[in-house]
């Protein structure tokens, strides 16, 4: 009877060890799954991400080249707002600023904004005086250095001289341009070799001339604090 009784509970035994231990391999077996799942998905999210990322970034990457391109197409496009496509440079022609004197570098850039895109038309004479008129201090002309008699003063003005010059020898460049009036300093002037000046004094002295060709012409007038510059557009 003992013995039957021990060979029940020896077998109970082993049976019972043999459900925990199939239990216990069956739930780390299933707890792998579950965490081979959760890394996959966290995997394929993460891929997911970061495809999104690199899209993100090259779209926004596409919107500033093109934001560049149009900059600089823009640039590109930015003319002289003093001619037209149409109009074409036909002589031009420089002088040196040869003092630094704050009044004389005020009268050229009075005269010259005056003078710029006065246009000559076909049979038309052109007057310097009539054009930039007398030097006033309303006008905001000051004194500068002027000659008189071959004697150098103040006067309102200083600098008209070198603008005159400056123009004249651009007109004498084009073919069809008849100087009309013109004239020679008494001394010789530092801005331009003797005889290629072009003296006024408004109300005495002009510099005059005719456009003869069949054309309008347009001048333009430049100047820096080194150099006043003629340009002469048809």
């Amino acid at each position: 009877m003992k013995k039957i009784v021990f060979v029940m509970v020896a077998i109970a035994v082993i049976t019972g060890g043999g459900i925990w231990w199939w239990k216990t391999v069956n739930d780390k077996k299933v707890s792998k799954k579950n965490n081979n799942e959760t890394n996959y998905q966290a995997e394929r999210s993460s891929v997911k991400q970061n495809n999104e990322n690199i899209k993100n970034s090259n779209q926004n990457t596409s919107e500033i080249n093109i934001t560049n391109t149009n900059t600089t197409t823009n640039n590109s496009n930015s003319n002289n707002g003093n001619t037209s496509n149409q109009e074409k440079e036909i002589a031009k022609f420089s002088t040196k600023i040869y003092t630094k004197e704050s009044e004389r570098q005020n009268n050229i850039a009075i005269t010259c904004k005056t003078l710029s895109s006065k246009k000559v038309e076909p049979g038309e004479t052109f007057s310097f005086c009539n054009t930039v008129g007398k030097a006033t201090t309303a006008k905001g002309y000051q004194e500068a250095d002027i000659y008189v008699n071959g004697k150098k003063k103040k006067g309102l003005g200083g600098g008209n001289c070198q603008v005159s010059t400056t123009l004249y020898n651009a007109v004498l460049k084009v073919q069809g341009l008849e100087v009309v009036e013109r004239h020679q300093h008494s001394n010789h002037v530092p801005y331009i070799q003797d005889g290629k000046d072009a003296a006024v004094a408004y109300g005495s002295y002009d510099f005059k001339f005719k456009n003869n060709t069949e054309k309008t012409i347009k001048i333009v007038m430049e100047n820096t604090t080194q150099n006043v510059t003629a340009k002469i557009y048809s």
